[in-house]
C-alpha cells in the first residue's frame, strides 16, 4: 500500500469536503486584496483557519495563477506547533491527501535533504499539525499538479535552514512557501504596532533574526530573507491584518500577513505604478520650486502594495539630455512612493554639483527612477579578482574605504562598458584615485529596476 499522509485539520481549519472547500477558496480569492507582482519566487502566508486568514493568504496565492504552468515543485516550510522538533522534520509519506486530492512528495529531494544532520524523517511531528496542510488546498487550486517538499522547522539556526532552502531552490519550476502567522494574543492596537514593526523588518530584509514573538514561523521567514539577500530578491507586503479585522474580537488577536519575494533584477512595477512614481517625483520638484521646501510625502489612500513597500531609490534628473542631479538612498527607510519624492527633491536641490533647480527648467527635465536591491558584499582577493566578478550592465557598485565612498548605478555601464574603466572612475569618484583599493575597502553590489519619463506638469 502507498504511504499517504492523511488530512489532520480538514473540517476544522478548512472544510472537509471538496465542494464546500472549493466554494470557500473562491470566497477567499474574491475577498483577497490585489497587487501586481510579476513572478514571485517565495511566498510568506498565514496559516490560521480560512475564516480568519484565508483572504490574506489568497492575496499571495492569486499571484501564481499567471505562471501556474511553470511551477512543478513547492518547498513548503512551517513551524511545528504540536511536537518538539530538533532541527527540521519531514515525512516518509509518498503523498499528502486533502479533500481536493493527492499531492505527491518529491522523494528524491527529501532523500537528498535528509543527508543534512539537522533534518530527520519524523512522521510523529505532523500529527495534528496544521501549518503546512492548510496551504495545500490553495496550492492545488492555483497550480493543479505539483510535487511537495514538506519541512517542519524546529530548533534550527536560520542560516542552516537557509542552506537547506538553497539546496532545493531550483529555478522557475520551484516555488518556496513559508507558512507563518505574526504576533499572538495581544490586544488589537498592540498587535498592529508589533506587526507593523515586523512587516518593516521583513520588507527591508532586516528580519534575519526574527523571534517567535514576532512570527511563529520566524525561522522559515529568516531563512528566506537570508536567501533573499544572497539572491537579490525584493519583498512586498501584500496584505497585513489580524483576526480582529477578519473574524474575531479585538481583545486577543493573532496577526496575519502575506508577502511576495521576487527577483529584483527582473522585477517590474506595473505601468500605472511607474507613472504614479514619475508624477510623484515631478510634483515634489514643482512644489519645492514654488515653496523652497521639501514637500511632505502623504501616501494616497489607494496606493498599491508595491508603492507602499519599503524601498531604497535614486532619482536622476536630466536637463535637455545632460545630467542635472542624482541623489538617493542605499538602504530602504520609507515607502517607495515617499522615498522617490525625497530622492527627487534632493536631486534637484541638494546635489552640490549643481545650483538649485528653477521653474524655467522644469518643463525640460526628464526623471529617471532606480529602485535598488539590498546591497550585498563582494568578497575579492584583489582588484583583478573584483574586476572578474563584476557583471557589466547588471551591477551597481558601492565602494567604502575609510572616509572614501562612491556609488555607481548600473546605468553608468552605458558610458563605461569596460569593467576596468567602470572601477577606475568609481574609485576616482570616491576620492581614491588611481591607487589600489585600500586593504579596509568594503565593496557591495546591487541591482536596480530603472525607468523614467518626462517631467509631468500638474
Amino acid at each position: 500500500m502507498r504511504n499517504v499522509h492523511p488530512p489532520q485539520v480538514a473540517g476544522m481549519f478548512y472544510p472537509g469536503d471538496a465542494k464546500t472547500l472549493d466554494a470557500m477558496l473562491d470566497d477567499c480569492f474574491a475577498d483577497a486584496r490585489t497587487a501586481d507582482i510579476g513572478a514571485p519566487k517565495v511566498l510568506v502566508v498565514p496559516h490560521a483557519g480560512y475564516a480568519y486568514s484565508g483572504a490574506i493568504a489568497a492575496s499571495a496565492y492569486r499571484l501564481l495563477k499567471r505562471r501556474a504552468d511553470a511551477i512543478s515543485r513547492v518547498v513548503l516550510v512551517g513551524p511545528a506547533h504540536r511536537y518538539p522538533v530538533h532541527g527540521v522534520a519531514t515525512t516518509s509519506a509518498e503523498s499528502w491527501h486533502t479533500p481536493l486530492g493527492d499531492v505527491p512528495v518529491d522523494l528524491e529531494a527529501v532523500s537528498a535533504l535528509a543527508r543534512m544532520p539537522e533534518l530527520s524523517i519524523n512522521d510523529s511531528a505532523f500529527r495534528g499539525e496544521h501549518s503546512l496542510e492548510v496551504q495545500l488546498p490553495f496550492l492545488q487550486e492555483t497550480l493543479g499538479d505539483f510535487s511537495l517538499v514538506p519541512l517542519l522547522a524546529g530548533d534550527i539556526r536560520p542560516e542552516r535552514l537557509a542552506d537547506a532552502l538553497s539546496y532545493v531552490w531550483g529555478g522557475k519550476e520551484t516555488l518556496i512557501v513559508v507558512s507563518s502567522d505574526l504576533s499572538h494574543f495581544h490586544d488589537y492596537d498592540t498587535a498592529k504596532k508589533l506587526d507593523g514593526a515586523t512587516v518593516e523588518k521583513i520588507e527591508t530584509l532586516a528580519g534575519i533574526d526574527l523571534d517567535g514573538g514576532e512570527a511563529c514561523g520566524c525561522r522559515g521567514i529568516s531563512a528566506a530573507l537570508i536567501e533573499a539577500r544572497r539572491r537579490d530578491l525584493r519583498v512586498t507586503a501584500l496584505d497585513v491584518r489580524n483576526s480582529g479585522d477578519t473574524a474575531g474580537d479585538r481583545n486577543r488577536v493573532v496577526g496575519y500577513a502575506a508577502f511576495a519575494m521576487e527577483d529584483a533584477a527582473t522585477a517590474e512595477l506595473s505601468k500605472p505604478d511607474r507613472e504614479t512614481l514619475v508624477t510623484a517625483a515631478s510634483s515634489a520638484l514643482a512644489e519645492a520650486v514654488a515653496t523652497g521646501r521639501m514637500p511632505e510625502a502623504r501616501l494616497p489612500a489607494d496606493l498599491s502594495p508595491p508603492l507602499r513597500a519599503k524601498r531604497a531609490t535614486f532619482v536622476t534628473l536630466h536637463l535637455d539630455g545632460a545630467l542635472r542631479g542624482c541623489i538617493g538612498n542605499i538602504l530602504p527607510q520609507r515607502p517607495l512612493y515617499a522615498d522617490v519624492m525625497e530622492s527627487a527633491y534632493k536631486a534637484g536641490f541638494a546635489d552640490r554639483r549643481f545650483p538649485p533647480l528653477t521653474a524655467a527648467e522644469l518643463p525640460r527635465l526628464t526623471v529617471d527612477i532606480s529602485i535598488l536591491s539590498w546591497p550585498r558584499p563582494v568578497t575579492f582577493a584583489d582588484e583583478a579578482d573584483l574586476l572578474a566578478k563584476l557583471r557589466p550592465g547588471i551591477d551597481g557598485l558601492i565602494i567604502e574605504a575609510g572616509p572614501h565612498r562612491g556609488l555607481f548605478l548600473p546605468a553608468v555601464w552605458t558610458s563605461l562598458p569596460a569593467p576596468r574603466d567602470f572601477l577606475f572612475h568609481l574609485k576616482d569618484k570616491a576620492g581614491i584615485g588611481d591607487a589600489p583599493l585600500p586593504h579596509d575597502s568594503v565593496v557591495r553590489r546591487f541591482v536596480t529596476e530603472s525607468f523614467g519619463g518626462a517631467f509631468v506638469a500638474s
